[in-house]
């Protein structure tokens, strides 16, 4: 366990807490379904034979739709959709977020009411597919074959667990690098020509970061796009241009490798001695700092509005450029969401067809924008430039998550990696007692 405040350790106990919660809800979930007269865990209907007359609630928990009128009408659609095949199941929508989507999965099922269908994060199935929350979608056809003809390759890796898919790509969710053009050129810089390794990053970064004579910071040369506690997804980028992963394919943490050191001495390098940002420089709306021409380079989301009502302004995107973070290789952090169908639900059938209306193109296309993301089906388009550089890029994609034990390390990365980059621990010392922690 990492060290901190009593708030920080108390904060990181809660957490724990409830992880371990959902691991042993889902365990009693599960035993209770297979002990049922009416068993759907593992051998439930992969079809209704009249969904037109099949009765009953569909919960559904997602993170996909927010509250806003636009995200509340593009769920409406996704129902109103699934109402032409199963007209007679109500759908029970509870919109979550990221911040609180676990102890919702945990707080339901330790109540006995568990969700039908589940909408997570790239890294979630593990945890969860390993304590037998997700049935196995091959029972509704829904296999490999499947998977390849139909959505990006990228995300293969994301929806599977122990040779088996329990999750359906919705949306892959990067952080690319976005640059100012002109600012490139005020500093002598080729704008066609963004940084192509860690050296020529460094040496970009510290030409373009400008300061007042107090030392007061302008305008940052690279912006990482994280308030305290939120520099997981950079560093994975700088890990995945090593070629290294958080954890290897046995499940086990691989962060606190060589790799997995360099690229958080690197991150911290950057930040404590180049001072191309502050630690912790965020918006107050939290926009991309490189958007608000903040910073030279930084990290942005994979969806930018380019209108000049609700976006950035068509100037601002013709000033854009975008690249990979690359050293032995190129690599983009990119999350995402999957959905799932509970193994107890005694609405599979229906389940499963709620999710594939949620995985059409035209539904993704909706989540996509509302999660400044780019749909995970084969044939998607993208009318702005950074979501065009992702969906040339996707290949280049890296994840976070892979282990059991991920939602619980999850909680921890970002402040262990604070304390690195203030000093408080190196990253060898910092990391080995995360990758401790997990086992």
């Amino acid at each position: 366990m990492f060290s901190g405040s009593p708030a920080t350790v108390s904060l990181s106990f809660r957490r724990r807490a409830v992880t371990r919660l959902t691991a042993v809800a889902v365990a009693a979930t599960v035993l209770a379904a297979c002990s049922s007269g009416n068993d759907t865990t593992s051998t439930g209907p992969a079809k209704d034979a009249d969904p037109a007359s099949v009765t009953g609630t569909l919960r559904v928990l997602t993170p996909s739709y927010g509250t806003s009128t636009v995200g509340k009408q593009s769920l409406q659609k996704v129902i109103d959709t699934f109402h032409k095949t199963y007209p007679k199941v109500k759908v029970e929508a509870d919109n979550a977020t990221f911040d609180n989507l676990n102890q919702k999965i945990s707080t339901a099922l330790a109540g006995g009411e568990g969700y039908d269908v589940y909408v997570t994060g790239i890294g979630w199935i593990p945890p969860f597919a390993s304590k037998g929350l997700y049935a196995d979608l091959s029972k509704f056809g829904f296999t490999e074959e499947t998977l390849g003809k139909d959505f990006n390759s990228a995300m293969y890796d994301a929806v599977q667990y122990g040779g088996k898919i329990y999750g359906v790509p919705l949306i892959a969710s990067p952080k690319l690098v976005a640059y100012r053009k002109s600012m490139f050129r005020k500093a002598g810089l080729d704008p066609d020509k963004p940084p192509t390794t860690w050296a020529q990053l460094r040496s970009y970064a510290k030409k373009l970061t400008e300061r007042d004579g107090s030392g007061k910071l302008k305008r940052a040369g690279l912006d990482f796009w994280a308030a305290p506690g939120q520099l997981t997804q950079p560093y994975i980028s700088f890990l995945g241009s090593l070629g290294g992963t958080q954890y290897a394919k046995s499940g086990k943490p691989a962060f606190n490798d060589a790799k997995g050191v360099k690229a958080a001495e690197f991150v911290t390098d950057l930040i404590e001695k180049d001072k191309v940002t502050d630690f912790g420089y965020v918006s107050s709306d939290t926009t991309a700092l490189v958007l608000k021409g903040k910073a030279a380079m930084g990290f942005a989301g994979g969806y930018i509005d380019c209108s000049e009502k609700t976006g950035v302004g068509q100037d601002v995107c013709d000033d854009l450029g975008f690249f990979n973070i690359t050293e032995d290789r190129p690599a983009m952090f990119t999350g995402g969401q999957v959905a799932s169908v509970a193994s107890a639900s005694k609405l599979q059938a229906a389940a499963y067809t709620f999710v594939q209306v949620m995985s059409s193109l035209e539904a993704e296309s909706e989540i996509a924008k509302l999660n400044f993301a780019v749909p995970a089906r084969q044939g998607a388009t993208a009318d702005d430039p950074a979501g065009q550089f992702v969906l040339q890029n996707l290949k280049y994609a890296a994840f976070q998550g892979g282990s059991t034990g991920y939602l619980d390390t999850r909680t921890k990365f970002g402040p262990a990696l604070d304390e690195i980059v203030l000093g408080k621990k190196t990253a060898k010392s910092a990391l080995d007692a995360l990758a401790q922690d997990e086992r």
